[in-house]
C-alpha cells in the first residue's frame, strides 16, 4: 500500500473486465486510489470492439477483436447483463455486437470510468519488484509501458487485475501437409463476412460457437462448406450447403483434405474455427511460476489467484460462462481479498485446492483442454465467490434462463435468437413474442 494506506491497482484491458474492475475499485475509494486502466487500443470495449480490418495496424499491433460483422451473442441480455446495470428494455434478447459495444460505453460513462484509462499504451512487461511473498503481502508489481509512438515509461502499484481476454491470439493446430493445401488458410480471427465467400467450396474446421455460426452465414452466402470436427453427428437440421465431416486427419500432396473416415475433399478455403490461445506476453511465466498452455492457465486458486503472488489476479479466464456475471464476481472478490474481507488462505494451502480442483475434474472424465470450461458448474462457483465476499448470489433466475437458452441453441441453432424473453422477477422468466407461449418456468 501507498502513504495514503490505500491500494494502488493496475487493470490492464479497458474491456468488459476491465471496466468492471474499475467500476467496483472507484466504488471503494476508502481502500483503493482510483484505478489505472490500461488499453492498446483508442477505446474501450475490448473485443466487443468491431474492427473491420484485419491483420495488423499501421503501428505494427495485431487488431485485436474477433467480432465478424453480422455476429449476434448467443446469450440473451437478461443473462449477459451485468446484475447491477441491465441493458436498455427495448433491445432484443439477442443482441448484436453494436449493442453490446454501446452498452459497454455507457457502463463506463455511468461510472465515469474515462478519467482513469490511459488508452493507446501497451504493457509490455509486468514484474513483482519484490520476492518476498510472505502473506503480509510483500510484493509489488512494476509495469512497464509503451505509448503509441513508442516512448516507454514505468509505474509501481500493490496489486494487478489482468483484464487483456482471451479471444485475440487465434490457435492453430498441426494439420500434417498443410504446405500442399493450394487454397486459403485463414482463422476465424480474420473472418468479417460471408460475401467474399460466394460461390466457394470452404471447410470449415471446428464446431463449436463460431464453427456453426459462421457456418450457416456461408451457406446463406451459397458457399458449399464441409463442417469438419471431432463431436458426434450434430442432430439439427442443417441447410443443402452444409456437410457434415469428421476430424481433418492431414493434406495430401495433390492438395485435398483427407477426413478420418478415409473420404476426400477438395477446397478453395479452410477456414480454422479451432479457438484462440491464452496469450500474456507481458507476464514471465517461470518467475511467476505460472503453467499457460493455449487451452490452460495453472495454478489458479478458485480459478483467479496465482498463489506465489496473491496480489495478482487472472479476470475472466474460464469459458462457457455468463462474461459480464463472471466478472462481477471475480472482480468482487479480489477487491475483497486485497481490504481484508475475505482471507485467503497460505500459498501451500491455495496450491493443494487448485490441485485438487483440477484433479476432480480429470477424475470426472474432463480432458485437460476443457479444464477451464465451467457451464454447469458456474453457478456454484458464483455462491461460493458470492458467501465468501459476502456479496448477494445471483438471481436463481439467471441459471434457469441460461439453461432454457441452451437447450434451445442446441434444438434449434439458427431460429433459437428469434425468441425474446423478460425477467418477471428473481426466480421466474417470460416468454415475450411467442402468442402460445406466455409464461414459462419458475
Amino acid at each position: 500500500m501507498n502513504r495514503t494506506g490505500k491500494h494502488r491497482v493496475a487493470v490492464v484491458g479497458a474491456g468488459a473486465a476491465g471496466l468492471c474492475a474499475a467500476r467496483h475499485i472507484l466504488s471503494r475509494a476508502e481502500s483503493f486510489e482510483p484505478p489505472v486502466v490500461f488499453e492498446q487500443s483508442a477505446r474501450v470495449g475490448g473485443t466487443w470492439y468491431y474492427e473491420e480490418r484485419v491483420g495488423t495496424s499501421d503501428d505494427g499491433r495485431p487488431f485485436h477483436s474477433s467480432m465478424y460483422r453480422d455476429l449476434r451473442t448467443n446469450l440473451p441480455k437478461e443473462v449477459m447483463m451485468f446484475p447491477d446495470f441491465p441493458f436498455d428494455f427495448h433491445l432484443p434478447s439477442f443482441l448484436t455486437h453494436w449493442d453490446v459495444q454501446q452498452y459497454l460505453e455507457a457502463y463506463c460513462k455511468s461510472h465515469d470510468i474515462t478519467p482513469h484509462i490511459k488508452f493507446n499504451t501497451m504493457v509490455e512487461e509486468v514484474k513483482p519488484i519484490s520476492m518476498e511473498t510472505d502473506e503480509g503481502g510483500g510484493v509489488r508489481w512494476e509495469v512497464i509501458l509503451r505509448g503509441m509512438h513508442g516512448g516507454h515509461s514505468t509505474q509501481t502499484f500493490d496489486s494487478v487485475f489482468i483484464c487483456s481476454g482471451h479471444y485475440s491470439a487465434p490457435h492453430s493446430p498441426s494439420i500434417p501437409g498443410i504446405e500442399c493445401f493450394k487454397g486459403k488458410v485463414m482463422h476465424s480471427h480474420s473472418y468479417r463476412c460471408p460475401e467474399p465467400f460466394a460461390h466457394q467450396s470452404v471447410v470449415v474446421l471446428g464446431a463449436g460457437a463460431s464453427g456453426v455460426d459462421i457456418s450457416f452465414e456461408l451457406a446463406q452466402a451459397k458457399a458449399q462448406v464441409i463442417l469438419s470436427h471431432n463431436k458426434p453427428s450434430l442432430p439439427f437440421p442443417f441447410p443443402l450447403e452444409i456437410k457434415q465431416a469428421p476430424p481433418l486427419v492431414k493434406v495430401l500432396d495433390n492438395g485435398s483434405l483427407f477426413f478420418q473416415d478415409g473420404s476426400v475433399a477438395h477446397a478453395q478455403v479452410l477456414l480454422l474455427c479451432t479457438g484462440y490461445n491464452y496469450h500474456f506476453p507481458f507476464l514471465c511465466l517461470k518467475q511467476l511460476g505460472l503453467e499457460v498452455q493455449h487451452h490452460l492457465v495453472a495454478p489458479l486458486y478458485k480459478y483467479l489467484v496465482l498463489p506465489a503472488f496473491p496480489s495478482l489476479f487472472f479476470i475472466g479466464v474460464c469459458q462457457k460462462i455468463c462474461p459480464f456475471l463472471h466478472f462481477h464476481y471475480q472482480v468482487q472478490f479480489a477487491l475483497a481479498a486485497l481490504d481484508g474481507t475475505v482471507q485467503l488462505p497460505s500459498r501451500e494451502l491455495m496450491e493443494d485446492e487448485a490441485k485438487r480442483e483440477r484433479q476432480r475434474k480429470i477424475q470426472k472424465g474432463v480432458q485437460v483442454k476443457h479444464l477451464l470450461q465451467m457451464d454447469s458448474e458456474q453457478w456454484d462457483y458464483y455462491e461460493s465467490l458470492a458467501t465468501t465476499a459476502r456479496l448477494p448470489p445471483p438471481n436463481p433466475v439467471i441459471r434457469s434462463l441460461y439453461m432454457e437458452v441452451a437447450r434451445q441453441r442446441r434444438a434449434n441453432p439458427q431460429t433459437y435468437r428469434e425468441i425474446n424473453y423478460r425477467l418477471v422477477n428473481a426466480t421466474e422468466w417470460q416468454i415475450l413474442n411467442a402468442a402460445d407461449v406466455q409464461t414459462d418456468n419458475t
